[in-house]
């Protein structure tokens, strides 16, 4: 089907082709005047607006690291079936965005991180407004383990004009979330004209666990968008993505199993399918301007739990079975606003941002063994639902103080959130609930909602001919975790012509989530001896939770330092280094597994729940430092008729836990022998899980006709720590590695043009797991390491724009 769909789409673009005229240069020149403006050099320099509220500020002159990303710098970036995701780990040394897989929820919500830290430690914006987080909680997953993040592949690739990445704390100026960082993905505004685009790609690759070369995990990748003039200046631009993945399987031969040669486990990406639609629009009046944009998203994705081997009591796969799990994710957001001059010295922008996220889950290819012959293979799990919505009133003037040019902002925002969970089939859940993915019960369902009240003020401008500084509060009030007041100053300094410093001291702060609140769930994993237990992830008001230890969240709360120092070298080239400490207390994580047969005997004689002997819940158990550094080069060269820019980073970054919080003594009383919340399994999580540093170089050549890229990135080492029990702590570091990625481009006509590339192209593969935590070796690779254990892709793209 997807073949067809693709000989459709490709005979439309050739079709379109010889009718569409060319896109309309003065709306082209209009766009890049908004966005650019000419540096001391004559070149001209991107003007960012994340960061600082300052008019006419650019990567190089702003108080804190910013890196922008283009729409063409993610058209290539985003290869590998148009994720957004993956362009930013690409793109970003910062970011990291592991694949995956046997991981729960994360088989179907990946999560991303900046700097090392947790992927809900950092805000993502759509056009300055705050974006909500994903429903689902990944609380089987490696990386994120017990957070709820951005969905980033929620948001369409295409729709996208330039990205902008705010690698610093900036709580004061964005609210509650932003340690880390900010991301705010500005949409295309383009007035007139369009593009038409179509991918296909799959994974060749030699597998050596198995000694086998082999192609799967095919992409096809179909794109559209438009736009027309409304009125007297105004616009609204639409578009369209569908994405359709193969899956791949990097398993090894089960060592476990009596037949040698065979694979019964299932490692690598599970199928998808993706449907996006967008719009943005502005629609001028005699008083200011009416805006409004949105995004949507629906994606069907397939996930790999364990498998299960031959049994007498499962009489419906006696050869024994791999359960999948099923994810249907519907995702929706809308804005609209109005912006002016009040009072002549005053600009105003009031708007109201809608959004949700509902994931449906599934399981099938399993039974409930409790059930018998009688037990289904197929089986609802439950669903889970995060709405939020925003109301924002922002002001800004020019102010005149002694003489120099200032710009104050104030403004507020009223946040109302609300988090549902609905029950499962009663037969998932029903006595010991459907293997791979047991069901929501009806007591563990959730309801519950918060209201959120911020106002600030931010005051930024020139203290002297050399010194820019921008001081920024706020005071945010939640009704269910209590209030805050944070601060940031930023400054910059011109110390020569050349050379600059920068650097932020602040204050941040994260509420608790409420579907860290709410969220209950119950996963197979790895027990004692590496043997598959049931284990029951508790939301903090579960009696069972309370009676245990569990107590409510508070926020996590964190200071952030940087120094760095910019220098625009020479016309050619220019470079940043950034230094960074950010120290974190009461970090919101998942507990380590707690079980005994004294606490299953304690939940089933008080509770009348069987089965429950091991569980997790949320606690603020850990405090945290991170130092990092961060260092970006460009260089610039015509060459050939065309323009070569070569751009260098290099990320580095170390968490230490200072501190973590004991067990509470309920727990003690039960014979747990653990002494910590936070065992060697979540500390690994926060500090070596992740790759310490990452080396990006990128370089691109355009001509009128051609266009060149070539990257070479290197992934740091990850280290793995495991507690299989009784002490048995398996660990490995693997080593780092190298990635090569290329593409070529050629346009035909003004209109039409063609690429070819891959990512990957020596087929790297991660370092092999060792024997202790390869599982016999079913699982030859690890999901720690961000190359992947796919192996190389290639893909080719066409693209038709009128």
């Amino acid at each position: 089907m997807s073949h067809r769909l693709a000989a459709t789409v490709a005979a439309a673009v050739l079709s379109f082709a010889g009718s569409a005229a060319a896109q309309d240069a003065q709306s082209s020149a209009t766009e890049t005047a908004r966005n650019t403006r000419a540096d001391d050099n004559g070149d001209l320099a991107e003007v960012i607006v994340t960061g600082t509220r300052a008019k006419n500020r650019t990567v190089l002159d702003s108080p804190v690291p910013v890196d922008v990303l283009t729409a063409q710098d993610l058209r290539s970036a985003a290869s590998v079936g148009g994720e957004l995701g993956q362009a930013l780990q690409v793109l970003l040394p910062s970011f990291n965005f592991p694949r995956q897989s046997n991981s729960g929820g994360a088989d179907h919500v990946r999560a991303a991180q900046l700097r090392g830290l947790s992927p809900d430690q950092v805000l993502v914006l759509v056009n300055g407004k705050r974006r909500h987080t994903s429903a689902l909680v990944n609380d089987s997953s490696k990386i994120g383990r017990g957070t709820a993040a951005v969905d980033f592949n929620s948001i369409p690739v295409s729709a996208i004009k330039r990205i902008e990445v705010l690698r610093d704390g900036a709580g004061a100026q964005y609210g509650s979330d932003a340690v880390a960082g900010v991301i705010n993905v500005i949409l295309d505004d383009g007035a007139e004209g369009g593009e038409l685009s179509a991918s296909y790609g799959g994974y060749h690759t030699h597998q050596d666990a198995i000694d086998k070369t082999t192609t799967d995990g095919q992409n096809v990748f179909y794109s559209a968008k438009a736009g027309a003039a409304i009125g007297d200046g105004g616009f609204i631009r639409a578009g369209a993505e569908y994405k359709d993945r193969n899956p791949t399987n990097r398993a090894g031969f089960d060592g476990f199993d009596d037949v040698p040669g065979r694979r019964n486990y299932a490692m690598g990406d599970g199928e998808a399918r993706d449907v996006n639609a967008w719009f943005n629009s502005d629609l001028p009046f005699s008083f200011g301007e009416a805006y409004a944009f949105g995004t949507y998203n629906t994606r069907d994705t397939t996930g790999y739990a364990f498998y299960r081997y031959p049994d007498a009591e499962r009489p419906i796969f006696p050869e024994g079975y791999l359960p999948q799990s099923l994810g249907e994710n519907t995702d929706i957001s809308a804005s609209a606003g109005l912006r002016g001059d009040v009072a002549s010295a005053w600009t105003y922008d009031a708007s109201l941002t809608h959004g949700r996220n509902k994931f449906e889950s599934a399981v099938q290819r399993t039974i409930n063994t409790s059930l018998g012959a009688a037990s289904p293979t197929y089986f609802n799990t439950g669903d889970y639902e995060l709405r939020q919505s925003l109301a924002n009133l922002d002001f800004t003037r020019a102010l005149d103080l002694g003489g120099r040019n200032f710009l104050l902002a104030l403004g507020g925002e009223y946040r109302y959130e609300n988090y549902v969970t609905g029950a499962g089939d009663e037969a998932s859940y029903a006595g010991t609930g459907a293997d791979g993915a047991s069901g929501l019960r009806p007591s563990d369902t959730s309801d519950i909602d918060r209201n959120v009240f911020g106002v600030y003020l931010d005051l930024s401008g020139d203290l002297t001919d050399k010194l820019f500084v921008d001081i920024a509060t706020r005071y945010e009030d939640y009704d269910d975790a209590g209030d805050k007041l944070t601060g940031k100053l930023s400054a910059r300094y011109q110390l020569v012509d050349a050379v600059a410093l920068r650097g932020a001291v602040s204050n941040n702060f994260r509420a608790p989530s409420l579907t860290q609140i709410g969220f209950q769930s119950t996963t197979s994993n790895f027990g004692d001896g590496g043997v598959l237990v049931d284990v029951r992830t508790l939301s903090v008001n579960d009696p069972i939770a309370r009676a245990l230890g569990a107590r409510d969240l508070k926020p996590e709360t964190s200071e952030n330092f940087s120094l760095g120092v910019t220098g625009q070298l020479s016309d050619r080239i220019d470079v940043s280094l950034d230094v960074f400490q950010i120290n974190i207390d009461d970090r919101v994580t998942l507990s380590q597994r707690l079980g005994s047969d004294a606490l299953e005997d304690f939940v089933e004689d008080n509770f009348g729940v069987g089965g429950v002997h091991d569980v997790v819940f949320f606690s603020n158990a850990a405090n945290t430092r991170t130092r990092g550094a961060e260092l970006v080069s460009n260089y610039r060269q015509p060459l050939f008729a065309g323009k070569l820019l070569v751009t260098t980073s290099y990320t580095y970054n170390k968490t230490k836990v200072r501190s973590t919080q004991a067990i509470p003594g309920q727990l003690t009383d039960l014979d747990i022998t653990e002494t910590d919340l936070v065992g060697v399994e979540e500390r690994n999580t926060l500090t070596d899980a992740t790759p310490r540093d990452r080396f990006i170089v990128n370089a691109t050549w355009n001509s009128p006709r051609w266009g060149l890229l070539g990257r070479v990135t290197r992934h740091g080492k990850t280290t793995r720590v495991f507690n299989f029990g009784g002490g048995y702590e398996p660990t490995q570091t693997y080593d780092a590695r190298w990635q090569l990625d290329a593409e070529v481009s050629y346009r035909v006509t003004q209109n039409l043009s063609f690429a070819v590339g891959g990512n990957n192209l020596t087929d790297n593969y991660p370092e092999r797991s060792s024997d202790e935590i390869n599982y016999g070796g079913n699982l030859p690779y690890d999901v720690l390491s961000p190359i992947g254990s796919n192996g190389a892709y290639y893909y080719g793209r066409a693209a038709f724009t009128f």
